[in-house]
């Protein structure tokens, strides 16, 4: 455990150097104890790969106070059991006229289109954290052969539902906003609802699968 002062009033907390489950599992286990005892000195906590950024009253605590009541918090968070996750299942409909980036992921790696969308849709991802917009979920990783980098130049606007990839991670954009990931298909689920509980449909330290869909469900599902 690593604690750096971001602010003056934040705290930066490294549970590792590695993003993985290992150090995932205890960013979660962290965070699970901060929101559940909640000290009255707390304002927000934003989990994150590795680390969790803690907001504090100043007014009410210092740095160094916060410090050591975290180190205290991440003793005992270590002896939590993990929870049993939730898998979500999103269906994908990876058709050409969804998936304006997905040849150039082929490309890059010397398969075929059908052979990344494979590829993507052959693992389990963890939802590592949510962030960039409201329901957008970090999910890793993503299998070494399909791994790509950002675009160089994002688009401008990038359709809601979208299924998309940079680097390890992939992701589905909730909203229809500004992004560079690589689009390789579109679901016709809303992954965020401000009328729903949850709001997201996915949440922190969620499994989730990807299922390949036609266009004519794609079309049948968004309709519902």
């Amino acid at each position: 455990m690593r604690l750096c002062a971001a602010s003056d009033q934040s705290v930066l907390v490294y549970l590792g150097e590695e993003i993985g489950l290992a150090t995932h599992e205890r960013v979660l286990k962290l965070l699970r104890l901060l929101q559940t005892e909640r000290p009255a000195w707390l304002h927000n906590v934003q989990p994150a790969y590795c680390s969790l950024m803690v907001t504090f009253d100043a007014a009410r605590i210092g740095h160094a106070d916060v410090e050591s009541a975290l180190r205290e918090l991440e003793q005992r968070a270590e002896s939590l059991r993990p929870l049993t996750p939730r898998t979500v299942e999103i269906p994908v409909c990876y058709a050409k006229k969804f998936a304006p980036d997905l040849e150039d992921v082929a490309r890059h790696h010397d398969l075929t289109s059908k052979e990344v969308v494979r590829l993507h849709k052959s693992r389990t991802y963890h939802a590592y954290f949510l962030g960039f917009a409201p329901g957008f979920a970090y999910l890793g990783d993503v299998p070494d052969e399909i791994a790509t980098p950002r675009l160089e130049a994002p688009r401008k606007q990038v359709p809601a539902g979208s299924v998309a990839i940079a680097g390890k991670q992939t992701a589905v954009y909730p909203f229809a906003t500004p992004g560079g990931w690589r689009l390789i298909g579109r679901t016709p689920l809303v992954m965020f609802r401000a009328d729903r509980k949850p709001r997201e449909l996915i949440s922190i330290g969620d499994q989730v699968r990807f299922r390949s869909i036609s266009e004519k469900e794609f079309l049948e599902l968004a309709s519902a």
